[in-house]
């Protein structure tokens, strides 16, 4: 699949919540597809951390939010990994949809209750390992075009 920016914008930051460096290097690879930059987070602590400069770069309502001439790209949304051993994944999600960022998760095709609980904490979608594999950009450019529900992020 060729580089192309996110719909048609200049592309941002998608964060990646993954302790597993084979998952982890494939999710990126796959944000890298389609034009975003990655930022690979293997602890809540790093999540916290990218969350907050987030909210710190957020534009002050009134103001353009476009960001300063060499400041960060924006941070788009968050992919977690719900079988990561360094962190509780339905919390990460949980803690990214209180942001009010978009955030999907991949867990094991077969953990319904683990797709459950991330659904209920605040995932847009819970994919397979499989299919974020096989399809990973493609999912990920219609997870970014697609809106946040509205009312659901309080």
């Amino acid at each position: 699949m060729a580089d192309a920016a996110i719909g048609g914008s200049a592309a941002g930051t998608i964060a990646v919540l993954a302790d597993d460096l084979i998952w982890a290097s494939r999710l990126v690879a796959a944000v890298e597809r389609v034009g975003a930059q990655a930022a690979r987070l293997s602890t809540q602590d790093q999540l916290e951390t990218v969350l907050a400069a987030h909210a710190e770069a957020e534009p002050v309502p009134g103001e353009s939010a476009g960001s300063a001439e060499g400041g960060p790209p924006p941070l788009l949304g968050v992919i977690v990994d719900l079988g990561g051993r360094r962190y509780d994944g339905t919390a990460a999600v949980a803690r990214v949809a209180a942001a009010r960022l978009k955030v999907i998760a991949v867990a094991q095709h077969d953990d319904q209750l683990v797709r459950k609980r991330a659904l209920d904490a605040g995932a847009q979608r819970v994919f397979s390992y499989a299919k974020l594999f096989t399809d990973g950009p493609a999912l990920i450019e219609r997870w970014l075009a697609a809106e946040l529900p509205a009312g659901s992020r309080a």
